[in-house]
């Protein structure tokens, strides 16, 4: 089961968190990620392992939401491979090409950092309906209504935008399959070539797209969809597990900082 970017309905106490907090706690393990080290992300990857175990799901339906973005991983782990200067490992070097310890850690990182960003965003997905991310949205969003913005309209994008991130997953797969049947080579060849047949895919993908907003806005128009406010079904109500699930986040969010790492 691939989690990433879509709803799994479910009855864990994951899944009937408030929104509001899943979205809080999203945005500081992202903010904590990018600034983390090696200590910082070893306990963030046992807390966000243990969220999806909490959550009902599997360590094969985690490693599965890597599945999708696994050769942008390999490009960015091989970029900062062969690019990053540093200490030569002596027996990696080819001409122009050398492995440097360096890039060795740097790439490690940036990939750690982003498989553990892709797991962040895929538990918050996987247990949030869409209409409870555009609720949260809006709820976030209303204090700047009083300027003029318009974040009615702001959280409908992003829903979306939510809505849509499955099928930007399923259409860069066929697109793939695609392009490998008709001769092309994403696994092969040096990182310089790898990057070229990435055009083979995102070009195709870039036009695939535009025709479906296209398609998208016609449709809104048919269904006389209009700005505005709009009203929502639920209200939404912070309880004790709401915060308590957020107290818990930022307890291990601060640990690395208390202990200096």
């Amino acid at each position: 089961m691939n989690i990433i970017g879509q709803y799994i309905p479910g009855d864990s106490v994951v899944h009937q968190l408030d929104p509001r907090v899943k979205i809080i706690a999203t945005i500081l393990l992202s903010v904590s990620i990018l600034q983390g080290r090696v200590f910082g992300l070893t306990e963030l990857t046992m807390f966000l392992l243990a969220v999806f175990a909490v959550g009902g799901f599997r360590l094969r339906d985690a490693i599965n939401a890597l599945r999708p973005i696994r050769f942008f991983l390999l490009l960015f782990f091989f970029l900062h491979l062969f690019f990053t200067p540093g200490e030569t490992i002596q027996p990696l070097s080819w001409g122009a090409f050398s492995v440097t310890y360096q890039g060795l850690f740097k790439g490690t990182m940036v990939v750690w950092q982003f498989c553990l960003l892709i797991w962040s965003a895929a538990i918050l997905t996987a247990t949030t309906s869409p209409a409870a991310v555009v609720t949260a949205l809006d709820r976030f969003l209303r204090p700047f209504g009083r300027i003029g913005l318009p974040h009615h309209d702001i959280a409908t994008m992003v829903s979306i935008a939510l809505r849509f991130f499955p099928v930007f997953l399923e259409e860069m797969g066929k697109i793939r399959e695609a392009q490998e049947a008709r001769g092309a080579d994403f696994r092969g060849g040096s990182p310089l070539k790898r990057v070229k047949a990435a055009s083979a895919i995102l070009v195709p993908l870039l036009f695939s797209f535009m025709r479906r907003a296209e398609s998208l806005a016609v449709a809104m128009e048919a269904r006389a969809y209009s700005r505005g406010p709009r009203t929502f079904m639920e209200e939404l109500r912070m309880r004790r597990v709401d915060y308590g699930a957020l107290g818990v986040t930022l307890v291990v969010l601060a640990m690395p900082f208390v202990a200096g790492l």
